[in-house]
């Protein structure tokens, strides 16, 4: 079973909140609300997530404050978070939301549709992502012995096989991926985003073809997983 991403929604009104969840449902993924900056921050200790929607205007800690602490944390820097506000101080406002490391920055009232297909955009490139996770640390298990001790009893030319199978759907999936992106103009951070998981496949794809029969004797090194 292909596990469902974590969306996480962070604003102090429950009314947006609904409104959001109205909104991402049809994404059919798992939304977790957070009702304050604090309450996001605690959320984030345990949990990874694919994009996070952040309120700019909460009491306490705003968005501002909240994205700034996301990204000084190794673990969550990295997570995609997206603006909202209800307001629009002029061009210096949206400079300080990209400047806290937003990758989109949405005044209400926005189009729900609009909102819906950026989301889906990283929740995209996120299982993206996983799935290259999980191809990796398959290809290490056979690098360090073909997965001897753990219960595999497949021969090393079967692992291969079902290894470059499961990569090659996965680089189908980021070359659609990637062609939506260019077809649709999409936001600049998301085209970084899916060229660099590009990157990756790439490497993993030398270093699996690296332990064919008759490819040399060399280890392959792994791609980096940041």
């Amino acid at each position: 079973m292909v596990q469902k991403a974590k969306i996480l929604l962070v604003d102090d009104r429950p009314e947006n909140l609904l409104a959001l969840e109205a909104i991402l449902s049809a994404l059919d993924q798992t939304l977790v609300r957070a009702s304050s900056g604090e309450e996001a921050l605690k959320a984030l200790l345990t949990d990874d997530f694919a994009v996070i929607l952040l309120d700019v205007q909460m009491p306490g800690m705003d968005g501002f404050e909240t994205a700034a602490h996301i990204k000084r944390r190794e673990r969550t820097r990295d997570i995609p978070i997206i603006f909202l506000t209800a307001i629009n101080h002029g061009p210096h406002h949206t400079f300080r939301g990209y400047a806290a490391g937003a990758v989109d920055y949405i005044s209400k009232p926005f189009d729900p549709w609009v909102l819906r297909a950026k989301v889906s955009v990283f929740v995209e490139l996120y299982m993206k992502n996983c799935q290259l996770r999980e191809q990796a640390a398959l290809l290490r298990l056979q690098l360090e012995g073909g997965g001897h001790g753990t219960g595999d009893t497949k021969e090393p030319a079967g692992l291969l096989a079902e290894l470059s199978a499961r990569l090659a759907a996965v680089e189908e999936q980021a070359e659609a991926l990637s062609k939506q992106l260019d077809d649709e103009s999409a936001d600049a951070a998301a085209v970084a985003t899916a060229a660099h998981l590009e990157r990756k496949l790439t490497g993993l794809r030398r270093a699996l073809d690296a332990l064919e029969p008759g490819a040399g004797t060399g280890t392959p090194s792994l791609p980096s997983q940041s």
